[in-house]
Parts: C-alpha cells; structure tokens; sequence
C-alpha cells in the first residue's frame, strides 16, 4: 500500500524543518539572537566535560570560529562565566551565570515546549524514538558525533564496576571519573549509543 501524502517521508521531512524554522525565528528575543538562545540551551543542558566551545561548535553543527564567537559575546554580556577545567588546567568550560539562568525562564523555546503539551504520553514516546533515531541516521550520513546522555550512553558504569567509591553510584568509563546523580540527564560530548 503506497503511503498517503500527509504520512510520506518528504511531507514528515518539510514538517519538521517548518518546525525548526518557526523556532529558530522565534529565537529574537530578549536582546539574543538565535545562536546565543542555542548556545544558552546548550550550556543549561550539558555537563561539565561538555561545555565547551569545541562541544558546542560540534553540537550546533558549525565551525569552532562561529561557536568562539556566540559564547564570546554571551561572556561579554554577562550570560556565561569562563572557568578552567580540573583535570586539564588548559581547557576552559563555561557555565551558566545567574543572570542567564534568569533569562532561561523566559526562553522562547518554551512555546515549542508547551505545544508538545497537546501530543499524548505515547505520541511523545514515539515522536522522541522516532527523531533520535533520525538523527542518528543523518549523524551517520554527514559523520557528525552524536550528543546523548548517560541512561542510553556505552561508557556508563552504574553499580557493577566500583561504582561503591562514588558517591552517585555512577561512573563514566570514558573519562574514568565519578559522575554526580545530576549530571546522568545532561548533554555529553563523550556520548556513544550502546545501552
């Protein structure tokens, strides 16, 4: 049975990108543009090994110069702090400062958000299912590395590899470092599908 024009893989295709480009021009707001609201969430939502400029740049799918500039100008403005990492005293992270947590209240992305309000618990599951495997079958395509968190993540070790010395229970066999129970639901650079 041929599929019908509502379900085709183009129409689901040009939805999703009407989608995006609704919520991307949405992104003018409070003074921001578009990649600084990008950046903003990106920052709020990645751990500490991934809040960088490289992560950032890969994550966003533009160059490290693009990237270097969004979060300069969101540390000139008083939205991200720069801090050097513990265990390489040579790389910078940079994390969300009070005034930028504030400004997150007002997110446009949030209208997005609240839409998704209208979708069932069991749409949601397979619209969620559905775009992750998506991308990453276009990740695959374009050679571009996935972002995930920890629940889904091969290098997650969770009480079965001496995960007694940490205090969460969790440890990242990647980096070979304790993770607290807050940073399982975050944004990883590191991040290779396997659970």
């Amino acid at each position: 049975m041929a599929e019908s024009t509502t379900d085709s893989q183009r129409n689901v295709a040009e939805l999703i990108a009407q989608l995006a480009r609704m919520v991307y021009g949405d992104g003018f707001a409070e003074g921001l543009t578009a990649a600084q609201w990008t950046a903003l969430r990106y920052f709020s939502r990645a751990n500490r090994f991934s809040r960088t400029v490289s992560a950032f740049a890969e994550f966003h799918a533009t160059t490290r110069g693009t990237a270097s500039q969004t979060v300069k100008s969101l540390v000139k403005n008083g939205y991200l702090s720069r801090r050097r990492m513990e265990r390489d005293g040579r790389s910078v992270r940079f994390d969300l400062t009070e005034k930028s947590v504030a400004l997150l209240d007002r997110d446009p992305f949030q209208n997005l958000v609240t839409a998704m309000a209208e979708l069932s618990k069991s749409s949601r599951q397979v619209t969620n299912r559905s775009l992750v495997r998506t991308l990453r079958v276009l990740a695959d395509h374009y050679g571009k590395k996935e972002f995930g968190t920890c629940p889904q993540c091969r290098y997650l070790c969770a009480d079965v590899c001496d995960a007694a010395s940490t205090s969460s229970g969790y440890r990242c066999e990647f980096i070979d470092e304790a993770l607290q129970k807050a940073e399982i639901d975050e944004l990883c650079v590191n991040f290779e599908a396997g659970r």
